[in-house]
């Protein structure tokens, strides 16, 4: 059988099976063994011998699941999914939000700014969206609308500030961007402070604007805090900083490598926790359980993705989209503009792990034909997966606010609060754009 008639077909099955709500694992990884077993057993002017394809195809996924589980830079996922668990159940990111909403409660709108900061502190712990939404919205919406903020500002602001741990480092999909395209870590962790900082400052700026023009969505907070309180405010910032400090600075001034930045704000992040008296026996291993679950889910996914970009290789998918692309030579601007469409729409029906093991086989080798630095296209694509988490339909942080807050905040209410902060989304990715060095310039002058 034709290898690339094939591959189209192992394609549009994963597809059906993606349409069917069959999870992303499942879809990729029979998939691809299948098409694994029918490469191997079906060569031209034979028929097809399921023994003899059935051998070697075994044979490359034990290779393929042993060297990839034993690759080194997966080790940062648990290790950073486990620094999460502990902040939050050491109190450190419920911390980070009491303080930014003392200290910035004066300001129109200053809870929902407090919550957008409170959820990139968060995001510098965790590197996760969801987990920063889930958390944030248990903590944030609540004492928003206690305060009479519109449903929508209270909702849309934390669904919008959870993204953000789509960008600012330690991100996750990062870490599973680099594995799959063997870019370094610690670039693209650097890649993703300047454009996380600039969609923080954007979404500050779209609440003071909101707050301006609708005052009453979020009210001023009468009520005076003791210059006690304020103290206290400042002091509660410190272990967020700390952590922040670790992993970043860590990584930037070239003292400690991302999988050793992971290991030792985790072991930070424990210290501070028994320090301060807010980490027991029980909370530690209720993280630890919860860190296996999520990393055993995300390895599973990653599992299959290798196996599926091996089937699309040893097919050449690859090589002929290059070859079709070269006989009808579009603008490189064009190629850009569909890859950007491509993940916008994706965006709306699939999570974001699951887009990047899927599509990236597919785009990262079109982007290095035309010679694109691979750092600034992962940022690119972190940037979109980060708008597809609050557009609809699927809009995974929005339902995720949706299932965490009161029966008050309806659904429609909070992707109508989101719709505001999309836009400067979209602003900011087209500067990301239009100017690459607002990716690259900080790894480019790191070491």
């Amino acid at each position: 059988m034709d290898p690339i008639f094939l591959a189209s077909i192992v394609v549009t099955f994963v597809l059906i099976l993606l349409a069917l709500k069959v999870p992303i694992a499942y879809s990729l990884g029979s998939c691809a063994s299948i098409g694994l077993i029918v490469y191997f057993g079906w060569r031209p002017g034979s028929d097809l011998n399921i023994q003899s394809g059935l051998k070697p195809a075994l044979q490359l996924i034990e290779t393929n699941a042993y060297a990839f589980v034993h690759s080194y830079p997966l080790s940062m996922i648990p290790l950073f999914i486990g620094l999460g668990h502990i902040a939050y159940h050491a109190d450190i990111t419920t911390d980070l939000y009491k303080s930014l909403r003392i200290l910035l409660r004066k300001l129109p709108g200053g809870l929902a700014i407090a919550s957008v900061n409170g959820c990139a502190g968060f995001s510098a712990i965790t590197g996760s969206s969801v987990a920063c939404a889930a958390a944030m919205g248990r903590i944030a919406v609540p004492e928003m609308l206690k305060y009479n903020y519109h449903p929508r500002l209270a909702s849309g602001s934390v669904a919008a500030g959870g993204t953000l741990g789509s960008l600012i480092p330690p991100s996750l999909l990062f870490v599973i961007y680099a594995i799959f395209t063997e870019q370094s870590v610690n670039n693209l962790f650097l890649a993703g402070v300047v454009p996380g900082l600039l969609t923080l400052v954007g979404f500050i700026l779209t609440i003071s604007i909101w707050c301006t023009i609708r005052p009453q969505d979020g009210p001023k907070l009468k009520d005076d805090i003791g210059k006690k309180d304020k103290i206290e405010a400042v002091i509660g910032l410190w272990p967020s900083f700390l952590l922040f400090f670790v992993v970043v600075g860590g990584i930037y001034s070239g003292i400690f490598t991302p999988t050793e930045a992971a290991a030792v704000s985790l072991a930070v992040a424990v210290m501070i926790g028994i320090a301060r008296q807010k980490l027991k026996l029980s909370s530690v291993i209720e993280a630890g359980k919860e860190t296996v679950r999520q990393t055993a889910a995300i390895f599973l996914i990653a599992l299959a993705a290798k196996l599926f970009t091996t089937f699309i290789s040893l097919s050449r998918v690859t090589p002929w989209i290059l070859d079709w692309l070269s006989s009808i030579d579009p603008p490189f601007v064009v190629v850009l503009l569909a890859i950007v469409v491509f993940y916008l729409v994706i965006g709306m029906f699939l999570d974001s792990i699951g887009i990047l093991v899927l599509t990236l086989p597919f785009t990262v080798p079109i982007m290095s034909a035309y010679g694109v630095d691979l750092i600034w296209f992962g940022v690119i694509v972190i940037k979109l997966l980060e708008i597809g988490l609050i557009t609809p339909p699927v809009g995974l942080n929005i339902f995720v606010i949706r299932g965490v807050t009161p029966p008050s905040v309806t659904l429609t209410s909070v992707f109508q609060g989101a719709g505001a902060f999309l836009i400067l989304d979209f602003v900011v990715l087209a500067m990301l754009l239009s100017f690459p060095v607002l990716s690259l310039w900080l790894p480019n002058s790191a070491f």
